[in-house]
C-alpha cells in the first residue's frame, strides 16, 4: 500500500483579520474615553476618521457600516439626548472597534465533504469543502473555509481564498420549542422548581427576549434563594444563547466566511468541527459538524447543521455519554439509529447509537490502544467513510513524547460495534519536515472523503499548516483485513 503526499501546504495567512467589538477593561477608562472622543473638535474628528479609513477601509468589506453598528452598540455610554455629527458617530464606533487576525497562529485540522454545488465541472471533476481549524492571538479557535476541484487524473486544485474575511449575521427571531428546550434542560442538569416555573410562563414556541424578560421577572419571586437561582438562571440562558442560528449574505465567498465563537459557552473556542453529509431517511441530504466549544474552563459538544453554507443552525449534544471530544457521526442511520464514534476517556475509541439526534446515552468501546504508536491514547480522526467491505474509519494514536499518526479501521457495516480490521502500521506519521510547528510531531485529520477508489485524506502538520495525502481505498482494505 502506498501512500500519496501531495504538494499542497494550506498555510495561515496573518493578514486575513475579522473586525470584531471591542471594550475596554475597566468602566473607568470607558468613561474617560467618551469623554476625549467627545472633546474633540470636529475638524479633528474628520482629520482622525479620514487616517482610520486610509489604513482600515482596504481590508473589509465594509468598515463604515461596522462602525455605524458598533456606534448603536455603545451609544448608551454617552450622555442622554446627546446630538453628534455622523462623522463623530464613525469615530465612536471605530473608538470601540478592533481587528483579529483568526488564523495568526495555525490553520489546521481539516474535515473535507463534497460540495453542495457541483455544476460547471469538467467530466470526471468534484468540486469539495475543506473546513479548517483557524487559530490566532488567545488560542481562540474558530472555523474557516477553503474550497477547490479534484479532477479525474486526481489533480487537486484549491480556490483562491478571499482577502476579507466575514463573520456571519445572528438570526434574532431564533425560536425555541418549549418541549425540546425541557429535555435540553433536564440533560444539562438545571432543570428544577425555578426553571420549570420560569418554563410555565412561556408559550410553545418563544424566543430568546422573552425567555430573557421571564427570568428577570421571576427572579424576584425566589429572592429566598436568590444566589442559587441566579446562578440557575444564568446558566439557563446560557444554554439558550448555545443554540443559535446564523446566515451569510448571499454574495460572501465560502472562503470568505469565518464563525467565530458567539455563544458564552464557546468564548475561548470553537476547536476540531468534524463535517459529515449525512443521508436523511428520505434521500436528502444535510450536512453536520461535532465541534467542542471552549470557555476557558469546560469543553461542551456542539452540532453545526447546515443544508447550503449559508445558514447554518448550532444546537448543545445533550447525555449522559457526551463527555469528550471528539464526537464523529456516521454519515447515515444504522438499522434505524443514529451511530456516533466517541472518545470518553481520552484512551479508547467508543460507538454510540441514539433514536435522537441531540441525545447521547449509551456507549460501547470498541478500540482499546494497542500498539506501540498508541500506547499513551486513541481517537477517530473523521465519520466514517461507507465502502462495499466496511466503514473505513481513520484514528489517531499517541506515542511517546506525545507523537501523533494517523491509522485506519474498517468497521461491519450492519455492526459498526465490530472491528474487522486494523492496520498494524500507522498510515502517516510525521515526516521530518511535518514535525516542527505550533505544537510539535503531530499530524491529524477530522476527516475525509473517497473519490473513485481513492480515499482523499486532509491532514493538519504540527497544528501549523495542512496538506492533503491519497492511497488507494482497495489496497488500504486490503491491508485492514490481512
Amino acid at each position: 500500500m502506498q501512500l500519496h503526499r501531495t504538494n499542497i501546504t494550506i498555510k495561515p495567512d496573518s493578514r486575513r483579520v475579522l473586525l470584531r467589538p471591542f471594550e475596554p477593561g475597566r468602566k473607568i477608562q470607558t468613561s474617560h474615553m467618551v469623554e476625549r472622543i467627545m472633546a474633540l473638535a470636529e475638524e479633528d474628528v474628520q482629520i482622525e476618521l479620514q487616517q482610520i479609513m486610509t489604513n482600515f477601509e482596504h481590508r473589509h468589506r465594509d468598515l463604515t457600516a461596522f462602525f455605524r453598528k458598533r456606534f448603536e452598540q455603545t451609544k448608551h455610554y454617552l450622555p442622554p439626548d446627546q446630538n453628534i455629527s455622523e462623522l463623530r458617530k464613525l469615530l465612536f464606533g471605530a473608538c470601540f472597534s478592533m481587528e483579529y487576525s483568526t488564523e495568526a497562529a495555525a490553520l489546521f485540522n481539516p474535515s473535507m465533504v463534497w460540495h453542495p454545488d457541483q455544476t460547471n465541472l469538467h467530466d470526471g471533476s468534484k468540486r469539495f469543502i475543506l473546513s479548517l481549524r483557524s487559530t490566532g492571538e488567545g488560542h481562540i479557535s474558530s472555523i474557516s473555509f477553503q474550497s477547490g476541484v479534484i479532477d479525474r487524473d486526481l489533480d487537486i486544485r484549491l480556490d483562491d481564498r478571499s482577502q476579507f474575511v466575514t463573520s456571519p449575521e445572528i438570526i434574532e427571531s431564533n425560536r425555541y420549542e418549549k418541549n425540546l428546550f425541557e429535555k435540553k434542560l433536564a440533560a444539562s442538569g438545571i432543570l428544577n422548581d425555578f426553571t420549570s416555573y420560569i418554563l410555565t410562563g412561556l408559550k410553545d414556541n418563544f424566543g430568546f427576549d422573552e425567555l430573557n424578560s421571564a427570568v428577570q421577572q421571576s427572579l424576584p419571586d425566589w429572592e429566598h434563594k436568590k444566589e442559587e437561582f441566579a446562578d440557575y438562571a444564568d446558566k439557563m440562558l446560557c444554554l439558550a444563547q448555545a443554540n443559535y442560528q446564523i446566515r451569510f449574505p448571499d454574495e460572501t465567498d465560502l472562503t470568505e466566511q469565518i464563525i467565530f465563537p458567539i455563544s458564552k459557552s464557546e468564548k475561548n473556542g470553537i476547536e476540531d468541527a468534524r463535517f459529515v453529509c449525512f443521508m436523511n431517511d428520505d434521500g436528502s441530504h444535510t450536512y453536520y459538524a461535532t465541534y467542542t466549544a471552549y470557555d476557558g474552563k469546560a469543553i461542551t459538544s456542539q452540532l453545526l447543521e447546515t443544508a447550503d453554507f449559508q445558514t447554518f443552525n448550532i444546537h448543545t449534544l445533550h447525555g449522559s455519554e457526551v463527555q469528550n471530544k471528539g464526537m464523529a457521526l456516521f454519515p447515515r442511520k444504522i438499522n434505524g439509529r443514529y451511530a456516533m464514534l466517541s472518545r470518553q476517556d481520552n484512551e479508547q475509541n467508543f460507538i454510540m447509537f441514539s433514536d435522537h439526534l441531540h441525545y447521547w446515552n449509551s456507549k460501547q468501546a470498541i478500540m482499546q490502544p494497542e500498539f506501540h504508536w498508541e500506547c499513551i491514547q486513541l481517537g477517530n480522526c473523521g465519520s466514517p467513510i461507507e465502502t462495499e467491505a466496511g466503514w473505513v474509519v481513520l484514528t489517531h494514536g499517541v506515542r511517546p513524547m506525545r507523537s501523533y499518526s494517523i491509522s485506519a479501521i474498517l468497521l461491519d457495516l450492519n455492526d459498526p460495534a465490530k472491528i474487522i480490521g486494523r492496520l498494524k502500521e500507522p498510515l502517516i506519521r510525521p515526516s521530518e519536515n511535518e514535525r516542527e510547528g505550533y505544537v510539535p510531531n503531530v499530524v491529524y485529520s477530522c476527516g475525509g472523503v473517497c473519490f473513485e477508489r481513492t480515499l482523499i485524506i486532509p491532514y493538519a502538520m504540527s497544528d501549523s499548516v495542512s496538506s492533503i495525502a491519497l492511497v488507494n481505498i482497495d489496497d488500504l482494505v486490503t491491508e485492514l483485513t490481512l
